[in-house]
């Protein structure tokens, strides 16, 4: 049978769950939502500010100056949300950017409290309803698998959508997602590791078919190409976006497969990579990014003892905020992504004392899309 027509009839004969029924195999639906791919227009970005009130005040005073420096690469081409913890935050924040010269047209400074910084794993998931209207999908979030507070971010995306007048769909019961455990190509492929999504932690006993047809209906997907990650290997259980990011509906970004082992990706699933087809079932054109040359040293001398990624960039209206670590492979990769997005401007972000923490740009932005 033709492979395009064997994705038509997927998208008309997947599963169809209400937000409050049990996950099964035999209850039929339609493809209700899309989730707009990363390099449509955006509205704006969404910025959690770091605070003090989880991890005490030198955390976020090592990382304010990586938030200036995201917000002002930002605000030349779209807005910049931020969420502060309190109205002392928030004031605090408004002195920060003042004082850094940040154009503030653009800027929005909000009281929502938060946990920490993960916006991309808590925050708000717009998708497009059939009409094309913006709807936020509230998925659960708890904390990776319960490894930190998670409650204040599980409630932000709710409280947005709300805030914002827009329908807000409570998938809380339905699925346990992090934004950085799935990447799309914004033509119906999903690409993520079964460890960050079908983990005990997360979703006990759900499985992948379970798991695609909820995706299919919530985020418009109907090729996947699942690996299987690690279970346990650090915060996120492998996240993909640490390691693998879509530039295009035809182009993968990743690494070499040396640095991916080096990043502790199994064989099998590096394989399963270089493999991967899109949904008409051509092969994605590979281009690789390097690892830092050196360990990675924090701006207060700490060796962290690993070598960063820069894989973790994140696509803006007219910036592409790339991770950087003062290191000599930053202008080579900054080129090869620059290579890939000639209508934008890479900047380098510095985030060496964010990576302490386990995350990089992609992390710690969330996109709006534009209505």
């Amino acid at each position: 049978m033709n492979l395009i027509l064997v994705l038509i009839m997927v998208s008309f004969y997947a599963c169809n769950l209400d937000d409050n029924d049990e996950v099964s195999d035999n209850v039929p639906v339609l493809i209700e939502y899309t989730m707009p791919e990363e390099s449509e227009t955006h509205e704006g970005t969404w910025l959690y500010w770091p605070h003090q009130y989880q991890f005490g005040v030198a955390y976020r005073n090592s990382l304010d100056a990586t938030w200036l420096e995201m917000t002002n690469a930002l605000v030349s081409g779209e807005k910049v949300h931020i969420a502060a913890y309190d109205i002392v935050e928030k004031n605090r924040i408004l002195g920060l950017l003042n004082n850094a010269g940040v154009n503030m047209i653009n800027v929005d400074v909000k009281v929502l409290k938060t946990d920490d910084v993960w916006s991309r794993d808590g925050g708000p998931i717009y998708v497009r309803d059939k009409n094309g209207s913006l709807v936020v999908e509230d998925w659960g979030f708890n904390g990776w698998g319960n490894k930190f507070n998670f409650s204040n971010c599980n409630e932000v995306p709710k409280k947005i959508g709300l805030d914002q007048g827009k329908p807000v769909l409570d998938l809380n019961n339905l699925m346990i997602i992090e934004g950085g455990a799935v990447e799309i190509d914004g033509n119906g492929t999903l690409l993520a590791t079964k460890s960050a999504i079908l983990n005990a932690n997360r979703n006990p006993d759900m499985s992948v078919n379970q798991a695609e047809r909820i995706l299919i209906k919530y985020y418009g997907v109907t090729n996947f190409i699942w690996l299987n990650g690690v279970p346990g290997l650090e915060i996120t259980d492998m996240h993909i976006d640490g390691f693998a990011k879509f530039v295009n509906q035809n182009t993968l970004m990743t690494m070499s497969k040396t640095d991916l082992l080096e990043w502790e990706v199994p064989q099998v699933d590096i394989d399963a990579l270089y493999a991967a087809k899109n949904k008409y079932g051509d092969a994605y054109t590979i281009v690789q990014l390097p690892l830092t040359q050196s360990n990675v040293v924090t701006t207060y001398g700490k060796n962290l003892g690993y070598k960063g990624s820069y894989v973790n960039f994140y696509i803006a209206n007219n910036v592409v905020l790339v991770p950087n670590y003062d290191d000599l492979n930053d202008v080579v990769a900054n080129a090869i992504i620059q290579s890939q997005f000639p209508n934008r401007t890479v900047i380098g972000i510095d985030v060496r004392n964010l990576y302490e923490y386990g995350g990089m740009v992609h992390c710690v932005t969330q996109q709006q899309p534009a209505d």
